[in-house]
């Protein structure tokens, strides 16, 4: 059985890029999930509600 190493060159280069384009995408989704989340934070509301009774 004879070994092609073109063949085998062509598939190890599309799997080092491939694996290089998907880590690049998951950083740069990782970063935009950040900035959402980041955004989406409920801001803290100002604290009226002390001990104080109702003036019902």
């Amino acid at each position: 059985m004879e070994i092609n190493y073109w063949w085998v060159g062509l598939f190890l280069l599309l799997m080092a890029a491939l694996i290089i384009w998907i880590i690049k995408r998951n950083l740069k989704d990782q970063k935009a999930f950040e900035k959402k989340i980041i955004q989406s934070e409920l801001k803290p509301t100002k604290d009226n509600d002390h001990d104080e009774p109702a003036s019902a």
